[in-house]
């Protein structure tokens, strides 16, 4: 027998019944430390098991999943037994001192339990916060294509983290395997780089909210009320009621203007008053146009100021809001103020100034 067949390391039979007469022995040697390992341990267990069962009451008390707790109650609900048992077995073995082949064995059964309960808990979470925006972006039915590719996504992603954590753990080099997975990803990226600059894009307007369905936006020409949201375009609903299609990713590189929440809205009237009104009816007209807009419905009154001699006119400007956000509201005031300030000015004898041309007949 040569040298390297002597010091070679026994058979795996031979290592099994060693491990099996070391742990015999510890057992019996060990007796009071392992039975409150035990105790421990299922205290643990104990523990684990009323974290998965608050978890799953919290999901059946808010059957739409609109609040965060939802979120980890559904995660806190996937806690799996063998993880609860592997956490037990580690516990043991390490109070109690156990053999080291014993304790090894049992220890890479907690690293993989672990690693996999941790990817779980994580995949959970995750797509539970995006279902979670979804809903409250009222995007939730638009997502649900996209869900799958998703889901897809993060899941590979975690569990390809837990097993590179896994092989670490147990002493292999993932060196290559790292380098392989980051290649691999490179290379589908680049194969599907239409459908992740969509999906992403989705995920951007989902995450980062620059609308959602029913606000009034603005982008370039465009002015309409978002109707849907969807993985790849969003669908816009223009003022002349024509439906507009939208790229997400194209959309995002736009200048947008959001229309939700404005409270007021402002309104300029430039009044040109003719040369020839006496002075003393144009300095009591601020008074009086003030009154005036205090009675039309939905405005609230800023100034009327003489502004400056123009070359065929003195300029007037009444300045009011609208105090509701709406674009037809704002119309409506702007049109009561102009009837009502000409009529005003009508009955006063204020006239208006204007080109000899234009004159009427």
């Amino acid at each position: 027998m040569n040298a390297t067949s002597a010091t070679s390391e026994p058979p795996v039979a031979a290592r099994l019944t060693q491990m099996w007469t070391e742990s015999l022995a510890w057992f019996a040697s060990h007796s009071t430390q392992i039975a409150l390992g035990l105790l421990l341990g299922a205290l643990i267990v104990a523990l684990l098991f009323g974290a998965k069962w608050i978890g799953a009451r919290i999901v059946a008390s808010d059957p739409n999943r609109n609040h965060w707790r939802s979120v980890i109650g559904k995660a806190l609900s996937k806690t799996r037994l063998w993880f609860m048992v592997a956490v037990a077995a580690e516990v043991v073995t390490s109070y109690a001192n156990a053999p080291p082949g014993l304790a090894r064995i049992i220890h890479v059964f907690f690293v993989i339990a672990a690693a996999l309960q941790a990817a779980i808990f994580a995949r959970s979470v995750v797509l539970g916060i995006v279902e979670h925006r979804a809903a409250a972006s009222g995007y939730e039915a638009s997502l649900t294509s996209a869900m799958g590719i998703i889901r897809l996504l993060v899941t590979f992603a975690l569990f390809a983290v837990a097993l590179v954590l896994i092989l670490s753990n147990l002493g292999v080099n993932v060196t290559g395997l790292v380098a392989g997975l980051g290649i691999g990803g490179i290379a589908i990226g680049l194969a599907a780089q239409g459908i992740f600059r969509d999906l992403f894009a989705a995920l951007s307007i989902l995450f980062d909210r620059p609308f959602v369905v029913g606000d009034m936006i603005k982008f370039g020409d465009v002015t309409g009320r978002v109707e849907a949201i969807g993985l790849k375009t969003t669908r816009i609903r223009s003022l002349d009621g024509e439906e507009v299609i939208m790229s997400n990713n194209w959309l995002l590189e736009e200048k947008l203007r959001n229309y939700h929440g404005i409270e007021s809205r402002r309104i300029v009237l430039t009044v040109p008053l003719h040369y020839s009104n006496p002075s003393d009816k144009l300095a009591l007209l601020s008074g009086q146009i003030e009154e005036m807009i205090g009675r039309i419905p939905d405005s609230r009154f800023g100034h009327a100021l003489l502004t400056s001699f123009d070359a065929n006119a003195v300029m007037f400007e009444v300045l009011l809001y609208s105090t509701k956000g709406e674009a037809d509201v704002r119309d409506r005031v702007r049109h009561e103020a102009m009837a009502a300030t000409l009529a005003h000015l009508d009955a006063v004898g204020v006239g208006l100034s204007y080109q000899a041309s234009d004159k009427p007949g």
